[in-house]
C-alpha cells in the first residue's frame, strides 16, 4: 500500500469541486447566494452556452474589502462565520468557504469588486490549473461581478458528462426560479445567449409577491392556491398551498424553504404528503410554494456540501407543526375557497365575454327535477337495495347518515324573484339530476355539477372519522400474545414512546434486548395487521419522529364502510334530497374530494358558458 501524503492545494480544491460544482446550475446557485449575503437589492446573471461557455453574475451589495480579496479565492476562507456558535446557529445561505474556491479551480474566473461609491475598485484573476490569484486595479460600482469562463476546461471527464445546452441551462432557470421564490425583495435578471429569460422587479407588497409567483410557477398556480400564515410559538409557516384539485403527475411544483433556504427534507416531505392524505388522487403530487421560519439554532444546516438538507433539532416538533397546520388548512376549505378546473370544457384559447344579460334572479329549478322514487330523505338512500351498509357495524348507526341539514319551506317550488344572487349558496340551488349521477345546480356564478355518490361517500367517511376519534381506539386483548422479534434499537423506540403505542390502541411489552411482547391491539383493526403495523409505527418513529400508520389503516377501513354506505348512481332523488346533499357539502371538510381523490363537484361560470356557444361575438 503507497505511503501516506499530503494533497496539492489544487487537487485538493478540485476534489471539493465534485462537491460543490456539479453543474453551470450549481456555479449559479453558490454565487447567486453569496450575491444575497452580501445585501444585493439587484442580481444580474448572464449565460452563454448554458453556462459552459460563460456564466456572469453581477451585484449591487456590499462588495469586498481589497485586502479580501487574496482569500476570497481560498479554501475555508468565509466572513460568515468564525467560530463554533457560529456554526450552530447559522443565519447565512453561504458558510463554508469552499464555494469561490472550488469554482475557481474547475475554470477561468475573475472577481470584480468594490465597497465604496468612488466607482474604483478591485479584481482578482485565478486559473483553474495554478491557482495563484493576481489583484489588481479596476473600474467597478459597488458590488461584486464574478465572470466564469470555460467551465471543466481541466477536467475533461467532468465536462464530458454535462448535459446539451439546453438542458443545462433548464436547471441554471430552475436554481434562480428557487432563489426569487425566497427572496421577493431583490430583482433578478436572468439573460441567455443575449436574450432575456426573466427581468423581476422587487416585490414591496403582498400583491406584488403574488405576481412574481404567478410568474414564476405559473398563473394557474395562483389560481388555484391558498395563502397560508400560521405561527406557533417560534415556528411560522406562510407561503401558498396548491388546492388538492390542482395536483401533478410529477413532484415538480414543490418548493420548501427553511429561513431562506430551499431544502428538501424527508421530515417535510413526508408531513406535507401526510397533510394531503385523503384528498389527493392516487399517484398525484400536491404542488405547492411554502417557508417555514424558526430559530437558526434549531436547524442544523451544515449536513451535506449543497446544502439542500437540513437536520431538525426537534423533528417531531417540527413534523408535528407542519402536518396539523396543512391539515387544517385542507381541511377548512370550503366551496368559497376552491375553483375547481372547468377550463378544460371551454374552446381553446378563446377570449371570454361579458355574459350579455345577467339575470336578476336564477330562473325555476324544479321545471328540469326527474321523477322520484325511494326516500324523501337522501340520508337513507345507502344502497340500491335501499338497506343500510352499516347494519352491524355499531349501534349508532344514525351517526353516519348525513343529516337534513336543508329544508326550504317549499321544497319543490320555484327558486322566486324575492331571492337575490347575494342569498345563493356557495354550491347554489338544484335544478336537476343527470343520469342518475350527476346533479346539476345553478349558484349566482352558473352551473355546479356534482357526483352525488363522491359527495356522498366524503360526507359519510368524514362522519365516521368524527364518530370514531370522539371515542378513543380501543384496545382488545390477545389470548396469546404475539410476539416480534425486533433490533434493539426498535426495542428501545418501543419502550420510549410506549405512551404513544397506548394510545394508538396497543399494548407492549419488552421481553428481551431484541424482543417484544404485544397484548394488546386496537379493536377496530383486528390481529391479522398487527405485526405489520408494529413494525411499520417503529420505522416511522425512527426515521420520521412520528407516525399516522394506525390512522391510515383505520382510515382505510372507514374508507371502505362509506363507500359502501353512499348513496348509489342511478338512485333517483328530489330536489329537496340533492339540496340537503349540498349544504351537507358546504358544512363538510375535504369536501372537494372522495376519499379516493376524486374531485367531488366543478362549476362552469356563465363566462365559460358564454365562451362555449360563443355569445358576444
Amino acid at each position: 500500500m503507497a505511503r501516506i501524503n499530503a494533497l496539492d492545494p489544487r487537487l485538493a480544491n478540485q476534489i471539493a469541486a465534485g462537491e460543490v460544482v456539479e453543474r453551470p446550475a450549481s456555479v449559479i446557485k453558490e454565487l447567486v447566494e453569496n450575491a444575497l449575503d452580501a445585501g444585493s437589492t439587484r442580481i444580474d446573471i448572464d449565460i452563454d452556452e448554458g453556462g459552459v461557455k460563460r456564466i456572469r453574475v453581477r451585484d449591487n451589495g456590499e462588495g469586498l474589502h481589497v485586502d479580501d480579496l487574496p482569500l476570497a479565492l481560498a479554501r475555508h476562507a468565509t466572513s460568515k462565520i468564525h467560530d463554533l456558535e457560529d456554526l450552530e446557529a447559522v443565519a447565512t445561505l453561504g458558510f463554508r468557504g469552499e464555494a469561490l474556491a472550488s469554482i475557481a479551480s474547475v475554470s477561468r474566473l475573475v472577481l470584480s469588486t468594490s465597497d465604496n461609491d468612488s466607482g474604483l475598485g478591485h479584481s482578482v484573476r485565478s486559473e483553474g490549473r495554478d491557482m495563484t490569484a493576481a489583484v489588481e486595479p479596476a473600474a467597478h460600482a459597488r458590488g461584486t461581478t464574478v465572470d466564469v469562463h470555460d467551465l471543466f476546461f481541466n477536467t475533461p471527464a467532468r465536462r464530458k458528462f454535462l448535459k446539451s445546452e439546453n438542458t443545462e441551462f433548464s436547471h441554471i432557470e430552475e436554481t434562480v426560479k428557487r432563489l426569487a421564490l425566497a427572496h421577493p425583495d431583490v430583482a433578478f435578471s436572468l439573460t441567455h445567449n443575449g436574450r432575456q429569460i426573466h427581468g423581476l422587479r422587487p416585490a414591496q407588497e403582498e400583491a406584488e409577491w403574488r405576481r412574481r409567483v404567478a410568474s414564476l410557477c405559473g398563473p394557474a398556480f395562483m389560481a388555484a392556491a391558498i395563502p397560508v400564515d400560521i405561527d406557533h410559538g417560534n415556528l411560522r409557516l406562510r407561503g401558498w398551498l396548491g388546492l388538492p384539485t390542482f395536483s401533478r403527475a410529477q413532484a415538480d411544483l414543490q418548493y420548501f424553504y427553511v429561513n431562506g433556504r430551499m431544502v428538501r427534507d424527508r421530515v417535510v416531505t413526508h408531513a406535507v404528503r401526510q397533510a394531503y392524505a385523503d384528498v389527493l388522487f392516487h399517484g398525484r403530487h400536491p404542488a405547492y410554494v411554502l417557508f417555514f421560519e424558526l430559530d437558526p439554532g434549531a436547524v442544523d444546516v451544515n449536513v451535506h456540501p449543497t446544502k439542500h438538507e437540513v437536520r431538525f433539532r426537534e423533528q417531531r416538533q417540527v413534523h408535528d407543526f407542519l402536518y396539523r397546520s396543512l391539515h387544517r388548512v385542507i381541511a377548512t376549505l370550503t366551496p368559497q375557497d376552491q375553483a375547481p378546473a372547468a377550463g378544460g370544457t371551454a374552446l381553446p384559447g378563446m377570449a371570454g365575454t361579458p355574459h350579455e344579460q345577467q339575470p336578476d334572479t336564477l330562473r325555476d329549478q324544479s321545471a328540469l327535477a326527474l321523477p322520484v322514487q325511494g326516500s324523501p330523505a337522501y340520508g337513507g338512500l345507502t344502497g340500491s337495495g335501499g338497506g343500510s351498509a352499516f347494519a352491524g357495524v355499531h349501534e349508532n348507526r344514525a351517526a353516519y347518515a348525513p343529516s337534513f341539514a336543508f329544508q326550504r319551506p317549499a321544497a319543490d317550488a320555484a327558486f322566486g324573484a324575492e331571492q337575490t344572487p347575494g342569498e345563493v349558496p356557495p354550491l347554489g340551488f338544484a335544478i336537476a339530476q343527470l343520469h342518475g349521477i350527476y346533479i346539476l345546480a345553478q349558484n349566482a356564478e352558473g352551473l355546479i355539477v356534482v357526483d352525488m355518490h363522491a359527495a356522498h361517500e366524503r360526507i359519510t367517511y368524514e362522519r365516521l372519522k368524527t364518530h370514531f376519534s370522539a371515542n378513543t381506539l380501543a384496545s382488545q386483548p390477545l389470548l396469546v400474545p404475539l410476539s416480534l422479534a425486533v433490533s434493539s434499537r426498535e426495542a428501545d423506540q418501543a419502550e420510549n414512546d410506549g405512551d404513544l403505542f397506548r394510545r394508538l390502541g396497543f399494548e407492549l411489552e419488552r421481553m428481551g434486548p431484541e424482543t417484544l411482547l404485544v397484548r394488546a391491539v386496537p379493536t377496530l383493526l383486528g390481529q391479522a395487521r398487527a405485526e405489520a403495523l408494529v413494525r411499520d409505527v417503529l420505522a416511522d418513529l425512527a426515521v420520521h419522529g412520528n407516525t399516522r400508520r394506525i390512522e391510515e389503516t383505520q382510515n382505510e377501513l372507514l374508507g371502505t364502510m362509506a363507500c359502501h354506505g353512499s348513496v348509489r348512481a342511478g338512485r333517483q332523488l328530489s330536489v329537496t334530497e340533492m339540496n340537503a346533499l349540498l349544504r351537507d357539502m358546504e358544512a363538510t371538510e375535504r369536501a372537494g374530494q372522495c376519499n379516493h381523490g376524486r374531485p367531488t363537484w366543478t362549476r362552469l361560470t356563465l363566462a365559460e358558458l358564454d365562451r362555449l356557444f360563443l355569445r358576444g361575438r
